[in-house]
């Protein structure tokens, strides 16, 4: 009995021409993420008080030190693993090629929307948490631009649902096979039942904050390490496991271990409770009754 082959068919192109535009489907999904993400995060924010327009103000800082980060990460770690790096003068900085790492996105992202926030009088920690889910939102709407690049995809597979490639996506080492594991659809699906999980404990559970950021770091971290052990793309390997495993097991440690401390063992106290307060507003300049002052 013979049976055939369903497989995820890639995009045959991920850059389109409309007259003198090109269009990159990478930055497309790139932007879109960021969309749900502020939107998300906004809702949020909005019902606990906030104001669109700091979400607004640390969407914009976010986004530009966040995609500087991610490159860095990049262009550091895969520097003799990626060749287009090298085949054009901006190829560093070729975002629309692919190649952003989120362990430099993430830290990056945080400390501009942080800065942001306490200069408006804000607290730091409520937004973290405000801004969790959106983050894990964005990452998981993000990985349908490696399904246009058709990259970062994993091992052979012969399940049915097993993305096809095209010969020249095909790394050294695995010519003749065509179907790999989507990996892109692996994360995907991961992280928006992440996004639901961590809106439901919000919900249901009293978060000390910023704890619910950490329990999304720690639910991001476990999935990426599984998903780092079927990738085939070139990275760099330290002993059985590549660069982005380890990272991933370090910070899942690490962030597992300050929810459990901060959430179950440390003593709250006054200031643990903090809450949205209105943008500052400096005083208005009084004008004597009487006097006009015309501009000049």
């Amino acid at each position: 009995m013979s049976a055939v082959l369903a497989s995820i068919p890639s995009p045959p192109t991920g850059v389109y021409h409309l007259g003198p535009l090109t269009i990159h489907m990478y930055g497309v999904v790139l932007l879109l993420a960021i969309a749900a993400a502020v939107w998300l995060t906004g809702v949020r924010w909005v019902r606990w008080g906030g104001d669109w327009d700091l979400v607004y103000r640390v969407s914009i800082w976010g986004v530009i030190a966040g995609i500087v980060g991610a490159r860095l990460y990049h262009d550091i770690t895969s520097w003799n693993q990626d060749p287009a790096i090298h085949d054009h003068w901006y190829g560093p900085i070729a975002v629309w090629q692919g190649g952003l790492g989120i362990w430099g996105a993430i830290p990056l992202g945080v400390l501009a929307g942080a800065w942001v926030v306490r200069r408006s009088g804000n607290s730091i920690r409520l937004f973290m948490d405000a801004v969790a889910p959106g983050l894990l939102l964005a990452q998981g709407i993000g990985r349908w631009g490696n399904w246009f690049n058709q990259e970062l995809f994993g091992k052979p597979t012969k399940l049915p649902w097993g993305l096809k490639i095209d010969d020249q996506h095909v790394p050294a080492g695995y010519f003749g096979h065509h179907h790999f594991h989507p990996t892109f659809l692996y994360e995907f699906v991961y992280d928006l039942v992440g996004v639901g999980i961590l809106l439901a404990v919000d919900k249901y559970f009293r978060i000390k904050r910023p704890a619910l950021f950490a329990l999304y770091v720690s639910y991001y971290t476990f999935g990426r390490f599984f998903e780092e052990l079927i990738r085939i793309d070139p990275a760099h390997k330290y002993g059985p496991l590549r660069l982005n495993a380890w990272v991933s097991a370090a910070l899942f440690v690490l962030s597992t271990a300050f929810f459990v401390w901060w959430q179950f063992i440390r003593r709250e106290s006054g200031r643990d409770r903090p809450r949205a307060t209105p943008v500052p507003k400096g005083p208005a300049m009084a004008v004597p009754k009487g006097r006009v002052r015309t501009g000049r």
